[in-house]
């Protein structure tokens, strides 16, 4: 039974027992609507609701996102909730989202214990609330937090739902405090459908639609959703409610809502594989070698999770260095109210910082964090592997190297492995979890475990030169490149790239990570360069000319004052003069030209990485593009994109950009035999 009933003393107790989350379904919801005319027929005190297993109701189940609606709808069980004689209460813990809260508000009353949390967030799945929760939610707490709630997304806690009136009160049991409530009191309080709506205010509703286009560009959801808490403000309640409910089951079939949910099953699925189940160590004290701006990232990330963390520097400058990176980012979390000043001393208390080795000695984790230079890791690695007990874990973030030369010297080679952050490591969610060729289970499930330590979204990589990501940027980059030296500028490739969905485009991010990082890596690659791949010359110039991104005011933009992007007539001209000195006659690309060859190539190479086992699935790219490098969400990572646009489609376009350059636009084998089987890259398998 998902949902079950028992009275005592005229008051009814009814448990939402559909675990782990206590999905919504057809189930629950015929028990819902069961429990209503069960309650009625014993003509109960009051309905106290709570979900089993420390949770109220997580929102609807997302596998029947794909079929036709199914009866009893949840608008309909909540209405009989709302309208019913006998007051039902919500005794709220561990969380109440999507539709678990639009029954919470259904009900005459709510409480909620201290650590609960209770939101709408269907925005993020690409639809609305489809059972009340844009007219409800306005009716119980105002406009102005209501629109916040609803175009975010983002849950708040029991105090601040409280303080906002959408709870009635915290209380450490809630259950036992609605068992409490006093009877006459509870008659006196008006259910939620009899609410008056708050009146309109075109100020509110057009900052909320410019901060949207702001903070939400290309996103459907959102907007559709302001839209649909405007409307129903001027229409009587259950107008409101079935208007609601058919914008909803239009998104629902949308396809920014199927590649929302791509992307959620994707996400929940990334963890470690069933064989790897036990065998990870629990580490209590971590090493990272490197207090840079990564290092502290990764250092920070490890003490937030209760580790106790040991910085090595290699002298006094770096220690310095090291200490000035991590303050920079506790004052920074202090300053967003992130955390407070005990918080602070706690992770601080939590922290050394030395240039012994010897440190290191009681650590079962160790990461690398030094800049990309094989000889250096491969001495930090090899005094580590001196002083670490035999069965600690050793681990790299290089973002490029070569995870097998990089272990081929230690003693124990099998108990190295890559965990390759991105910045800021403390922030960004992606961590690709490298395998070499003799990594250890015991090692790749301590990566996984500390992924899921750290909230990360672990994925699978092999070796190859830049694993999965930045492997792909690479050829981002050099797609980049080629189009603005044939006739673009960076400017109008990154605008190109910003209509598509991304934050920022390739130039501004690399003036934000700045010019001499790709410098390195691609004076590292020279002398292994295919000597019949273009190579274009324009990011060294820029070297020379000193142009290193935001750091030096000027990169592929100039930054004058430490304000804002200008654009730069000098870095225009550069390719005018390289496409001169190259007798190439450039061409006017249009917006919808740049983006195609940019995602092409993008696909083309990610493509080769599934073949080659680099990646597992088309899932883990979708999931490596978007959690670290910015692919827009709601297309559902990119080769779900390529999917929405047909295998098929792409290979012929690629056909035809591979008469331009054989080398570069070359089409992946893997493209091909997929073309020809008729399978989406989700379905098909490399053949390994």
């Amino acid at each position: 039974m998902q949902v079950t009933m028992r009275s005592e003393n005229h008051i009814g107790y009814v448990t939402l027992s559909n675990p782990p989350v206590n999905a919504i379904g057809q189930v629950l919801r015929m028990g819902l609507l069961e429990a209503v005319r069960w309650a009625e027929r014993g003509r109960l005190d009051r309905v106290i609701v709570s979900g089993a297993g420390g949770v109220f109701a997580a929102g609807a189940d997302a596998k029947e996102f794909d079929a036709a609606p199914q009866e009893p709808h949840l608008p309909e069980v909540l209405n009989a909730i709302d309208e019913s004689f006998v007051p039902w209460i919500a005794a709220i813990e561990g969380v109440a989202l999507g539709g678990g809260a639009e029954i919470a508000m259904a009900c005459r009353m709510r409480i909620m214990a201290p650590g609960a949390r209770i939101g709408l967030p269907e925005v993020t799945l690409g639809v609305i609330p489809g059972a009340g929760g844009t007219a409800r939610l306005p009716r119980l707490v105002g406009l102005q937090k209501a629109v916040e709630m609803i175009t975010t997304g983002k849950p708040i806690g029991a105090q601040e739902a409280c303080s906002a009136g959408l709870v009635h009160t915290v209380e450490d049991d809630p259950i036992e405090a609605a068992f409490l409530v006093n009877s006459e009191a509870l008659g006196c309080i008006v259910p939620t459908w009899e609410y008056h709506a708050p009146a309109h205010d075109a100020d509110l509703f057009r900052m909320a639609r410019e901060n949207l286009q702001a903070k939400m560009p290309g996103q459907e959801a959102p907007v559709r959703a302001l839209a649909v808490i405007e409307a129903g403000l001027a229409l009587p309640f259950h107008a409101a409610l079935a208007h609601e409910r058919q914008v909803f089951l239009e998104l629902k079939t949308g396809s920014q809502s199927k590649a929302l949910r791509h992307l959620f099953f994707a996400q929940r699925a990334a963890k470690a594989p069933a064989h790897l189940k036990g065998a990870a160590l629990e580490v209590q004290h971590a090493v990272v070698v490197g207090g840079g701006t990564m290092g502290a990232g990764i250092a920070y990330a490890l003490v937030s999770s209760g580790v106790q963390v040991t910085i090595l520097e290699a002298d006094a400058d770096g220690l310095k260095r090291a200490e000035d990176n991590i303050g920079k980012i506790i004052a920074a979390s202090l300053s967003r109210g992130m955390i407070d000043a005990a918080r602070a001393a706690d992770l601080r208390s939590r922290l050394t910082l030395s240039t012994e080795y010897s440190q290191a000695a009681t650590a079962q984790l160790a990461i690398e964090a030094a800049f990309e230079d094989m000889a250096v890791k491969q001495e930090i690695l090899g005094k580590l592997d001196a002083v670490l007990s035999a069965d600690a874990v050793l681990a790299t973030n290089t973002s490029y190297l070569d995870l097998n030369e990089m272990a081929a010297p230690l003693m124990d080679p099998t108990r190295v492995i890559g965990l390759h952050f991105f910045a800021p490591a403390h922030i960004m969610k992606l961590l690709e979890i490298v395998q070499g060729a003799q990594s250890s289970d015991r090692a790749m499930a301590t990566g996984y475990a500390l992924a899921k330590r750290l909230g990360k979204v672990p994925v699978r990589a092999g070796v190859c030169d830049g694993f999965i990501g930045n492997r792909i940027l690479a050829r981002y980059r050099e797609a980049a490149d080629t189009v603005f030296m044939d006739g673009s500028t960076p400017w109008e490739v990154d605008d190109a790239m910003v209509e598509f969905g991304y934050a920022m485009g390739p130039y501004e991010a690399q003036d934000l990570s700045g010019l001499d990082i790709a410098y390195a890596n691609r004076q590292r690659q020279a002398a292994t360069r295919d000597p019949n791949r273009r190579y274009v010359p324009i990011a060294d110039r820029m070297i020379e000319l000193g142009k290193l991104g935001r750091k030096t005011g000027a990169g592929w933009y100039r930054y004058p004052g430490g304000g804002g992007k200008v654009e730069d007539p000098i870095v225009a001209d550069l390719a005018i003069e390289e496409a001169h000195f190259s007798g190439i006659t450039r061409t006017d690309y249009s917006s919808q030209e740049i983006r195609q060859r940019l995602v092409l190539a993008m696909i083309n190479e990610a493509a080769d990485i599934l073949d080659a086992g680099i990646a597992q699935s088309a899932g883990d790219i979708d999931l490596v593009t978007v959690f670290g490098y910015g692919f827009p969400r709601w297309r559902g990572g990119l080769m779900h994109y390529a999917d929405s646009l047909g295998v098929e489609k792409i290979v012929a376009q690629l056909e035809i950009l591979a008469q331009e350059d054989t080398v570069a636009w070359k089409v992946s084998p893997f493209l091909r035999r997929c073309a020809d089987a008729g399978q989406s890259l989700a379905e098909a398998r490399p053949m390994r």
